[in-house]
């Protein structure tokens, strides 16, 4: 009988033994590889955020930050000035823009009319009659035919009541739903820099001219009924639908993107800007960018931030991935062990059969080898087992893993101000889908403009890192088996035969 038969035939010689080292196996295994999963997946979420949102920096107006913000808005002067600064790729200006559904201002401004209040309230209607919006960004609120996706509840209710809802006798006026969020853009990505995932349709085109497109966020498209080449309204000017986007949360979709160009055509306000979006080319260019575009836009015109909180959201991540890893070794060291002791046991059991066959003439390689392949089956089997746990279990453990360290470091940077808010204000910044600055999610949120990025990590078990995990543990398995193996060397059949 060939030493590869023989060992296969040991490894079923008990099968209930068997087949509780293979469970044994299968757990640590399958831990083993879901960390690795995880690490892997983690890694690449690390690299991803360096590479969308650690080189970008946010250019405000100086001064334009809480409810008291004040300044110039920031031109597209200013733009082609830090175009020039080195290490800058790309400058995006966009233009913020708050829409109300024009039914419901109707009403409103006829409710306050009738309280013998002046009609629209706090709210300006029209172009130019913007009001300075959270975090100093001068959003210019206008009128639409879309309703918000999300609805005013609670929180809502209260917000509302404390921007001027309640007429001057005393008596509370229509609930209002939420404005939306409708952002002027210079190019196809979001506020925070990053791409825009369009679901469906396309882009606008040219972004630095006018035009009467828009990407619709999908909830917001569900909530209105439209799709793509779908028409609505803003300030009576009619708009179509040219793609729909996904940024990922709720409120990031109660939102849509127009060409810049057209944003400021509907403010009334050419040439300028709410915020710029500044990419720099590599990572350790973005500090030394930093101080020479506030040096050239000038610390009394612009506010230059980069979004420090993107650290914490990559500190918080390599401690998963740290963690990830060492739990990884650990579950490794735990099935090389638990085969280490198998052997051992097995080896004590057999040493009458060992000494026979030593007294018969057989080497103590072959030997060794024998329960080193019988090892290697036991792991084989535990591998085949743990690698369908792993392709089950990894989604949950690196969610938990995550889950549990962005919560703690949420708890930590939230308690130094009001949530989301820009300098400690709800809401304090631009607001715009996919994490604008002020809201959670934004820039100025716990996790900078990465927590959209953060709830997105993908743990798949990949064939690639799989058999990876499998390669490990085959190597741990065979320095736990040649321990075992070495020990065959020292039985003299003599004294296994004597004994007998």
């Amino acid at each position: 009988m060939s030493v590869l038969a023989r060992s296969i035939g040991n490894a079923f010689r008990n099968k209930v033994r068997t087949g509780a080292v293979v469970a044994v196996l299968a757990v640590a295994i399958g831990l083993a590889l879901s960390m690795l999963v995880a690490n892997q997946a983690v890694a690449a979420k690390v690299a991803e955020l360096n590479a969308s949102v650690g080189t970008v920096l946010t250019v405000n107006p100086a001064g334009g930050q809480g409810f008291e913000g004040g300044g110039e808005p920031l031109t597209a002067e200013q733009a082609a000035t830090a175009a020039t600064v080195p290490n800058v790729t790309s400058v995006v200006g966009t233009k913020a823009l708050r829409l109300r559904n024009a039914t419901e201002t109707a009403a409103q401004a006829a409710a306050q009319s009738a309280a013998g209040t002046q009609a629209g309230g706090t709210q300006g209607t029209g172009p130019g009659g913007g009001q300075g919006g959270p975090g100093g960004q001068n959003t210019t609120t206008l009128t639409t035919s879309l309703t918000a996706a999300v609805d005013a509840g609670t929180l809502g209710g209260r917000n509302q009541a404390a921007e001027g809802t309640t007429g001057s006798t005393g008596a509370t006026q229509p609930v209002r739903s939420l404005p939306i969020t409708a952002t002027g853009i210079g190019a196809e990505v979001d506020s925070t820099g990053k791409a825009l995932s369009i679901t469906e349709g396309s882009g606008l085109g040219d972004y630095s001219a006018e035009s009467t497109n828009a990407l619709l966020g999908t909830t917001l498209a569900e909530k209105n009924g439209l799709k793509v080449g779908s028409t609505f309204t803003i300030n009576d000017k009619t708009y179509t639908v040219a793609g729909l986007f996904d940024a990922g949360t709720t409120f990031g979709n109660n939102a849509l993107y127009v060409t810049l160009p057209s944003a400021q055509t509907l403010a009334a306000l050419p040439g300028e800007l709410s915020t710029m979006i500044v990419t720099v080319d590599t990572l350790e260019n973005v500090d030394s960018t930093k101080t020479a575009v506030q040096a050239a836009l000038g610390t009394d015109k612009a506010d230059v931030t980069q979004g420090q909180n993107l650290e914490t959201a990559v500190s918080s991540l390599d401690s998963v991935k740290n963690i990830s890893f060492i739990a990884f070794v650990a579950a490794l060291g735990t099935a090389g062990l638990i085969i280490l002791l198998i052997m051992v046991m097995l080896v004590r059991e057999r040493r009458r059969e060992i000494g026979v066959l030593k007294a018969i003439g057989a080497p103590n390689r072959t030997i060794g080898l024998q329960f080193v392949l019988e090892a290697l089956v036991l792991v084989a089997l535990g591998s085949v087992v743990g690698a369908a746990v792993a392709s089950f279990a990894s989604g949950g453990i690196a969610s938990a893993l995550i889950s549990s360290n962005t919560s703690t470091t949420t708890a930590a940077t939230t308690g130094r101000g009001m949530p989301g808010g820009a300098a400690g204000f709800p809401g304090g910044g631009a607001g715009f889908p996919g994490g604008g600055a002020g809201f959670p999610g934004g820039q100025n949120g716990p996790f900078g403009g990465a927590s959209q990025l953060l709830t997105t990590v993908t743990a798949s078990a990949s064939p690639g890192v799989i058999a990876a995990g499998i390669a490990a543990v085959f190597g741990v398995a065979i320095i736990g088996a040649l321990v075992p193996a070495l020990l065959t060397a020292r039985i003299r059949p003599i004294e296994v035969l004597r004994g007998e």
